[in-house]
């Protein structure tokens, strides 16, 4: 399969690497291979990479972030952590063998991974692997790492809103002034960027204090550029979606 795009796996390489920086030969030998050769080599016949150098280097990017005995590019400083925060949001918690299995799954739904069985995993693991590939929930890993490098935010008390569901998903507290953080994410370093009604509103009501965080450049190394008051900055057009909305409901019970 000829790649035609640097970044086309980025998730399951993202993934790998972590797991061989962090697990070491446990993480191969969970996969049935005895050496990280033959693994690389399985990565390349399985169409993951070109060659296993590259899933070398990210193994490399991982492990300067680990304590494994390995520098890795240790050059790169923090460069790329915002990798690792994002991945250990999601499977931070997990044991080699249940991190496996997410690996697992991740190659089946996209490469029709049918080596080994896959064991059952909890709900609730696969509904953070759903997250994987939503690019709102990385770039607000982004942010909660780096908000105090934003001039606007710097020395501010953070709080998160993103389960309030009021049009914003952070709260930063600067000198007894409230700013309200609304981050959306972009892969590259161009594409467009949406507002709900509830964000919208939202933007209205606050203007200079509420901040559109856009963390861009996902892909590689993120760039944050902050937009105060937005609606006035920015030109939003209006485009209205009509969605069905279906529900289940019992009749009227007495409990």
């Amino acid at each position: 399969m000829k790649k035609t795009n640097k970044h086309e796996n980025y998730e399951i390489l993202n993934l790998i690497g972590y797991g061989l920086s962090k697990y070491n030969n446990l993480f191969i030998q969970h996969f049935g291979f005895k050496t990280k050769t033959s693994f690389y080599t399985a990565m390349v016949e399985w169409g993951i990479a070109e060659t296993g150098s590259v899933i070398k280097n990210r193994q490399d990017l991982f492990d300067p972030f680990f304590d494994n005995g390995r520098k890795g590019w240790w050059q790169k400083g923090d460069t790329y952590i915002h990798r690792k925060h994002f991945i250990d949001s999601l499977f931070g918690t997990l044991d080699v063998v249940s991190y496996v299995e997410v690996v697992k799954m991740y190659l089946q739904d996209k490469f029709n991974y049918q080596q080994q069985e896959i064991i059952k995993i909890k709900p609730v693991i696969k509904s953070q692997f759903k997250q994987l590939q939503k690019t709102g929930l990385e770039a607000e890993m982004y942010f909660l790492h780096n908000y105090n490098n934003i001039k606007i935010f710097n020395g501010g008390h953070i709080e998160d809103a993103r389960l309030l569901g009021d049009g914003y998903d952070f709260q930063v507290e600067v000198n007894n002034d409230y700013f309200l953080a609304e981050v959306k994410g972009v892969r590259k370093n161009k594409g467009g960027i949406r507002l709900t009604i509830n964000e919208y509103n939202k933007a209205l009501e606050y203007e200079e204090n509420y901040i559109l965080s856009i963390i861009s450049n996902l892909n590689d190394i993120p760039k944050i550029t902050i937009i105060p008051n937005p609606i006035k900055e920015l030109n939003f057009s209006k485009n209205i979606i009509k969605q069905e909305q279906i529900t289940f409901n019992t009749k009227y019970i007495t409990w």
